[in-house]
């Protein structure tokens, strides 16, 4: 493990850069850019023009290390250019921005209330190349619906089951159990799942450290137990659906958690902007998040 990324992941200050839209988010994700789905055909074209979206986002002046800490790239990413270098070095060395890798194959239907992640049998081929190319560290999402138990146990399990293998190949895992913001059982699934997480914690045995992906909680401060303790890296939150302005007015009310926003990170963004105009709305975006994340 590179451990100048570590003591970056740690204490610097700053939050995590989004920028893993998959196949079934990028339609949408290239819609708020401003390239709707009938200027492109076909899979090839969108990831091409979403790649383009990206390294717009990280060669811009505004998107460096004193800012952002971290950055979460989509497969497709990892296996392509920046400027000429593979794009989680030119994250890395050239921008002082820790790589991760979204490593989920998207979720399962729902049961009990929650949905798991699908199977990932080529997850271990997967993390190897992922470490040969400079990434740091993973992200996994699953989502969580209802204050069901039983649901709210199996994505903590499934979470910290993959969580120990991705460990086990030297990469720091982000575990992503997200609640949905329109649950109509928010604050109690919080509450559930805090238990769960603080359970599962207890279990990670030597130097074993993972960091936590979280929806902004219906409490303030609700994660603090989790933000302090020894097992994790760093808590950071998703902005889930609000507004940039809501997300980053929750946040900065959640002391010692950071941002790992997508959509709210790029909102107000578009391919029609000039690069002055594209760099300065960025530059904006980027100040207002880490401001949210330094409380």
């Amino acid at each position: 493990m590179n451990r100048e990324q570590f003591e970056k992941m740690k204490s610097d200050r700053g939050f995590i850069a989004a920028l893993d839209q998959s196949g079934g988010s990028t339609p949408k994700a290239l819609g708020l850019y401003g390239i709707d789905e009938g200027s492109y055909s076909g899979d090839e074209q969108m990831f091409d023009l979403v790649h383009q979206m990206r390294s717009r986002i990280v060669t811009s002046p505004a998107f460096t290390g004193d800012r952002v800490v971290g950055a979460i790239l989509f497969e497709m990413t990892m296996g392509r250019e920046i400027e000429g270098q593979g794009a989680a070095a030119y994250l890395w060395d050239v921008k002082k921005v820790v790589p991760f890798l979204k490593v989920d194959k998207g979720l399962a239907d729902e049961v009990d209330g929650a949905q798991v992640m699908k199977p990932m049998p080529d997850l271990d081929a997967l993390l190897a190349r992922a470490k040969d190319k400079g990434v740091f560290g993973t992200k996994m999402r699953s989502v969580i619906k209802l204050a069901n138990k039983a649901g709210i146990q199996s994505v903590a399990d499934q979470q910290f089951e993959i969580g120990r293998q991705i460990l086990a190949a030297g990469l720091v895992p982000i575990i992503e159990p997200e609640v949905d913001i329109h649950s109509p059982e928010k604050a109690a699934a919080e509450t559930l799942l805090k238990e769960a997480l603080l359970d599962r914690l207890a279990s990670l045995i030597d130097d074993e450290v993972v960091m936590l992906k979280l929806t902004l909680p219906e409490e303030d401060d609700f994660y603090a137990d989790l933000v302090s303790h020894p097992r994790v890296l760093r808590v950071v939150a998703l902005s889930g659906g609000y507004s940039r302005d809501d997300a980053n007015a929750r946040l900065a009310r959640n002391h010692g958690v950071v941002a790992s926003f997508s959509r709210a990170l790029t909102e107000g963004l578009t391919a029609q902007q000039s690069d002055a105009e594209f760099n300065a709305a960025l530059d904006a975006s980027i100040e207002s998040i880490y401001r949210a994340s330094i409380t």
